[in-house]
């Protein structure tokens, strides 16, 4: 009997350990926190989006891209489905977006964790790996404080520093450092973005229907459309979480960043300016805040009125621009804690996309958040997470155990 050690017991640690304990390995989960899968507890707002069934080529980031690839069509989306079903879980279909028939995430950690004890996994928490080594014997070897635990192989499955869990540091990419995997700069993705301006506490707390575009010294590298989160800091919501990764690692590379918002995005500039000057044609006695009445939230008129200056021949025209393209420039993100996920991590080229065995040493093998993945919106980084926790295991028990003494 193999035995594994899965160093990490979130989504992906939980995938790994039962898929290999479901192949006869003797597992042990250590995890750092108090229980396992606390975050997973926080995704989907609680709710949970398993996966998405459309996979969309631009929904994972990664400077290999094609490793990507091959672990996802290792174990699919209907791998996922069917996996779950197993558990005994029911599922439920939002356009795609696939979530716990009970939309609780605490039903679905609930039947990984029982599938878990039934299979035998044995889970030590609160445990801090502090040194990782390769024994004489051809073993690992895992340090803590209190004593070094051993096994055949390990998965790294650590995740990253994005969470508002205490303790979610990121501690495993120092692990794999350590061994000699390059890691790419980690850095917060799907996050709020932090502009620079003088009015935000004005519009604080609004929401707006918005194509939301980002911009990079100028140039445009993605958009958009969705419910816009105004806020005291910036900008926020779905849309800008998907974008967010573009600004954040801009300006970590030292471009200039600016979010451009068309919050009028059914209409053109010109059929937007007819529209201002046949409103304020029929109510001459309105300022230009009222004439936006009807149109914006009461908060957003008042700081657009201000914004734009000019004859009253002219600031039809001006206001119609200034609504298809409300600049915000932005000079950073909020911290990680505020993040859904990271960006960056461990260079999947130095890891064989067949089976996430480490490159550099036998028996080493990588899954979830720690590698240099980060999905979109939408179930797709816990897709990564079942998938990649999946292939890792698999291949654990696969391989003959005498090639691990060799």
């Amino acid at each position: 009997m193999r035995e594994l050690i899965v160093l990490g017991g979130g989504a992906a640690g939980l995938m790994a350990a039962i898929q290999a304990a479901r192949a006869g390995a003797k597992v042990t989960i250590i995890e750092h926190q108090s229980a396992c899968g606390k975050k997973l507890l926080a995704t989907g707002n609680g709710r949970c989006n398993l996966t998405n069934t459309q996979i969309r080529a631009d929904a994972y980031h990664s400077h290999a891209p094609e490793a990507v690839a091959e672990v996802l069509r290792r174990f699919t989306v209907k791998d996922t489905l069917d996996f779950f079903s197993s558990l005994g879980l029911y599922l439920r279909d939002k356009n795609g977006w696939i979530y716990p028939y009970s939309l609780q995430a605490r039903t679905v950690l609930h039947l990984l964790l029982t599938e878990a004890a039934h299979l035998g996994v044995k889970i030590e928490t609160q445990t801090v790996i502090q040194d990782i080594r390769r024994t004489g014997t051809g073993r690992w070897a895992l340090a803590s404080s209190a004593r070094t635990f051993e096994a055949d192989a390990v998965i790294i499955a650590a995740g990253s520093k994005a969470s508002n869990l205490p303790g979610a540091d990121g501690s495993g990419y120092d692990l794999a450092r350590s061994l000699g995997h390059k890691i790419h700069p980690v850095l917060p993705a799907l996050v709020p973005l932090i502009g620079e301006g003088d009015y935000f506490r004005q519009w604080a707390g609004l929401r707006m229907e918005a194509d939301v575009s980002v911009y990079l010294d100028g140039k445009k590298v993605g958009q958009e459309r969705g419910e816009v989160q105004l806020t005291d800091y910036g900008v926020s919501g779905i849309p800008v979480f998907q974008l967010s990764r573009y600004a954040v690692e801009g300006i970590h590379e030292g471009k200039k960043a600016q979010v451009v918002l068309d919050l009028f995005p059914d209409v053109g500039a010109q059929k937007l300016e007819d529209l201002l000057r046949n409103r304020k044609k029929q109510s001459p006695y309105k300022d230009w805040m009222e004439v936006l009445l009807g149109i914006f939230p009461e908060k957003f008129c008042k700081i657009a009125a201000k914004r734009v200056k000019g004859t009253e021949k002219s600031i039809p025209r001006r206001l119609a621009r200034e609504l298809k393209h409300w600049s915000v420039p932005i000079k950073g993100s909020q911290d990680y804690i505020y993040a859904q996920v990271c960006m960056g991590g461990v260079d999947l080229r130095q890891v064989d996309p067949r089976t996430l065995e480490s490159r550099l040493h036998e028996g080493l093998y990588f899954a979830g958040e720690i590698l240099d993945v980060d999905g979109a919106c939408g179930g797709y980084n816990l897709q990564w997470a079942w998938s990649s926790g999946a292939v890792a295991a698999r291949a654990v028990c696969k391989k003959r155990r005498g090639r691990d003494h060799s």
